[in-house]
């Protein structure tokens, strides 16, 4: 496909691997991904892009550190976290030579559906932790997010991004086949599948849910400390967290910033802002006629998801 482009400036190349829409990179790179070998001791974080998988990363990194704030702040997240499946060639920056790099235990992130896993991860029994967030909140931050990140495809109009995102048609695929898909895989694996919306209504649960997973303890001075410092308003203003370190060609937070509001807007706010032009209605929008559309009455909540937690 030729790279598409917006206000002026290329956008990158996508192609599709395996049924699933990718940066034609990830594309071009998908024998080493799959064939990349994770350790035993790795911990990875999974996630449909724009579920809160920063907020996870930063959670976890304070958790593995005691706290250290200054040692959660040693590097931007995404050196950190290496994100297995990126690669930015004009750069020479790869996730898979930055996770080959690391000495363990380590900590990567990952946005593959779970069968599109390299298959080590599974062959090596590692952790993983899985964050789902609800498809309308997640559909409009992503869309947000391709409007300022010029590595990934432009989204075109609202309208345009919201029949490529209901039909599965964007990076990374189909959110309701990446969230079942997890979901079906976690009672036989070392998942953790954690819910955003759990995350905002109890954090110190949660928290303390990620800390047991990992195997480490909490007293409630370290709760308080990881509570603080994964705020909202903190990560907001954090120069590791919010990706300001980024350099504007590649995403431009005049356009929209990385981290934008942190909340459930969408029913109330977001219906009535950015859904007033399109022709479908919003019962239309939430019916599930075939397998990858948008699944918020069917599978979010006609199966119960969070109710099994």
């Amino acid at each position: 496909m030729e790279a598409l482009k917006s206000e002026g400036m290329s956008r990158v190349a996508v192609d599709y691997v395996e049924g699933i829409l990718q940066p034609k990179p990830t594309c071009d790179t998908w024998d080493q991904i799959q064939s990349f070998q994770a350790r035993p001791d790795d911990l990875l974080i999974s996630s449909y892009p724009k579920a809160g998988t920063t907020w996870i990363q930063e959670i976890v990194d304070l958790i593995q550190n005691g706290g250290d704030v200054k040692q959660s702040q040693r590097a931007p997240t995404h050196e950190r976290f290496p994100f297995i499946e990126w690669t930015i060639p004009s750069r020479g920056l790869s996730g898979l030579k930055q996770a080959n790099a690391m000495t363990s235990p380590r900590m990567l992130k990952t946005h593959l559906p779970f069968h599109l896993l390299p298959p080590s991860f599974l062959e090596k029994n590692c952790k993983m932790i899985y964050v789902a967030r609800n498809p309308k909140d997640s559909m409009v931050s992503y869309y947000h997010f391709h409007r300022m990140n010029r590595n990934l495809p432009a989204p075109g109009s609202w309208e345009e991004y919201f029949e490529s995102f209901q039909a599965g048609k964007v990076c990374w695929g189909s959110w309701y086949d990446h969230v079942k898909g997890w979901w079906q895989a976690k009672d036989q694996h070392r998942i953790l599948y954690l819910f955003y919306e759990d995350m905002k209504e109890n954090p110190k649960h949660e928290i303390q849910k990620l800390a047991e997973f990992i195997g480490k303890s909490l007293d409630d001075k370290l709760l308080d400390i990881i509570l603080y410092h994964t705020s909202f308003s903190i990560m907001k203003q954090n120069p590791m967290a919010n990706y300001t370190s980024v350099a504007n060609e590649h995403m431009n937070q005049s356009i929209s910033p990385f981290i934008r509001k942190g909340f459930q807007c969408f029913l109330l706010v977001i219906i009535l802002k950015e859904l007033s032009n399109i022709s479908y209605s919003l019962r239309s929008f939430l019916s599930i006629q075939k397998k990858n559309r948008i699944d918020n009455e069917g599978f979010w909540e006609k199966n119960n998801l969070r109710n099994h937690r």
